[in-house]
């Protein structure tokens, strides 16, 4: 075993609140951001991520503003998504104190936008967030996954382990693998995604999508995720959730931070 697992609360942010709903629908409030980020650092998380969800340029603002407070608050490594499209919105939320910046919709619809951030900032910045979904209707693809936009509501007809690899050439640091059909429902991760992502790219891949209890998490590492996000069960789970995960992570014999 190599690498230390990390465990990974996501804030999902609208509008300066922490939101969560199921299946990227129905969102319901969850406290303050900074808050959270502050209770989750002391709880032991490896890192956080923050994604924007609403991101319409109104509320980006707000956004910048919650990351450079909880960079004052918070020492563990910080990611942001959403509305990121490009090297100018990178370099601010880098100087805002985040990490990382994630990127979903503006690398689909120009991926070069990949070859930019990666040769300006290095590929240890970007992480490229993948909505997958299993194929609906008339939509076919090799894998029998699809890549979605827009909170997993819009199909792409893109092929979801085949944009993944493509983008790994390109240079994407990691790769945050979304379930769009775990989503919320506490069932746990997709484990059949996680493994043909797995196979597909050799960059780290962060699992995320389903999770509802501690037993959830070790199944998406044994199938090749190196981290595990998620967000319900520690949103509203008990404050020792994040070392019961770890426990439930070593005791299935995985390294964990």
């Amino acid at each position: 075993m190599g690498v230390a697992v990390r465990v990974i609360p996501c804030l999902d942010v609208d509008a300066g609140r922490v939101v969560k709903g199921v299946n990227f629908k129905g969102l319901r409030d969850a406290g303050d951001p900074v808050e959270l980020a502050h209770r989750y650092d002391k709880a032991g998380a490896d890192e956080l991520t923050f994604l924007d969800v609403t991101a319409s340029s109104s509320e980006r603002e707000t956004t910048f503003d919650v990351v450079r407070r909880t960079a004052e608050e918070v020492f563990i490594p910080l990611t942001v998504g959403g509305g990121v499209r490009g090297v100018a919105e990178v370099d601010r939320l880098l100087r805002d104190g985040a990490d990382k910046a994630s990127i979903n919709t503006a690398a689909i619809a120009r991926p070069d936008v990949i070859d930019e951030i990666t040769r300006h900032f290095g590929s240890q910045v970007l992480v490229l967030s993948v909505d997958a979904r299993r194929v609906q209707g008339d939509t076919r693809t090799a894998s029998g996954f699809e890549v979605t936009t827009h909170g997993g509501r819009r199909g792409t007809g893109i092929d979801a382990v085949a944009w993944a690899k493509e983008a790994a050439d390109r240079g994407v640091g990691e790769i945050l693998l979304n379930s769009i059909d775990a989503d919320g429902t506490k069932e746990g991760f997709d484990l059949e995604l996680i493994r043909l992502i797995r196979a597909a790219v050799t960059v780290p891949l962060i699992a995320s999508g389903g999770a509802g209890a501690p037993e959830h998490f070790p199944p998406a590492i044994e199938a090749g995720a190196d981290a595990v996000l998620a967000a319900s069960v520690f949103h509203f789970g008990p404050v020792d959730m994040i070392a019961k995960v770890k426990s439930a992570i070593r005791a299935a014999g995985f390294d964990v931070r």
